[in-house]
């Protein structure tokens, strides 16, 4: 009963400070999209938008501007933007009402089905269908992978992009990637969700898995291969061993990396390693074979 008694002051906001006659939730149409996406408001076919809150919707008619405050939210479709305040920004078209800009602030969260975006404001573009989140705990989940930053982080619907800037960290399967910049790019799944394809990395990018830890001025990580490339002062460390070059290429499955000096393999520089020898603890100090 709670629940229900909750939703329904929702609604009853909404109608009555825009001189509703019904109980019904404010409904203003949103722009179509080129196509549906996981996450995301601009998803096609999926009817107007629909904002409810807890403490009402103000109504700004010579600004073209909704507020709503206290647990809004926005939704169409199967997503939906969490926030302690949303500001609608709005134009008439064609007779109708129709949401062109988003501004959530406070405790701000995307979500659909499978995906999980969070930050402390967010500026959501539905012409452009492009969002971009900014302050403290910046996060972008997918129900495989994890993306975060700490300067800012875009999602392209249209484009099934993300990108995370500053101190950028992707998590997938037990392989961790920095970077100062982060591109991940997803293709449709089975159902139609965010599955990841690649990762573009640009400025003091380094992938770490449980045996290897691999750093380069720039890298790219195949996520359907598990092959990364690296280029710029690229180094490769297992252990106590490191190999210098260029431009490497790791199977981060195999373990197998190749390395050239300075990505054509023409010799002008030249490609370093320091490999050191397994220890045998089980020999007694200074016998033959213990390094003594």
């Amino acid at each position: 009963m709670i629940a229900i008694a909750r939703f329904a002051m929702r609604r009853f906001w909404a109608a009555a400070v825009l001189g509703g006659a019904v109980l019904a939730p404010l409904v203003i149409m949103a722009p179509v999209s080129v196509r549906a996406d996981p996450l995301g408001l601009a998803q096609n076919g999926a009817g107007g938008l629909e904002v409810e809150s807890d403490n009402g919707i103000e109504w700004r008619r010579n600004e073209q501007v909704l507020i709503a405050r206290g647990n809004a939210v926005a939704k169409r479709g199967g997503s939906r933007v969490d926030a302690d305040e949303l500001r609608a920004l709005y134009r008439d078209r064609n007779g109708n009402s129709e949401i062109y800009r988003i501004i959530a602030t406070g405790n701000v969260k995307l979500s659909s089905a499978t995906d999980v975006a969070t930050g402390d404001q967010a500026v959501y573009d539905i012409d452009d269908a492009v969002v971009v989140l900014t302050g403290e705990n910046l996060q972008y989940k997918t129900p495989t992978e994890t993306l975060t930053a700490e300067e800012s982080l875009e999602y392209w619907e249209v484009e099934r992009m993300a990108v995370a800037r500053g101190n950028a960290v992707a998590v997938a399967q037990d392989r961790t990637l920095r970077g100062d910049v982060l591109t991940a790019r997803f293709v449709p799944g089975k159902n139609g969700e965010n599955e990841l394809s690649r990762i573009d990395g640009d400025g003091n990018v380094t992938i770490r898995t449980p045996t290897d830890f691999v750093v380069g001025n720039q890298g790219v990580y195949d996520a359907k291969t598990g092959i990364a490339t690296l280029v710029g002062s690229v180094k490769i460390t297992r252990g106590e061993n490191q190999l210098n070059g260029d431009r490497a290429v790791v199977d981060l499955n195999t373990g197998v990396s190749r390395l050239t000096s300075d990505g054509n393999g023409s010799g002008k520089s030249r490609v370093r390693g320091l490999l050191v020898p397994e220890k045998d603890e089980k020999k007694a100090p200074g016998q033959p074979g213990n390094g003594n």
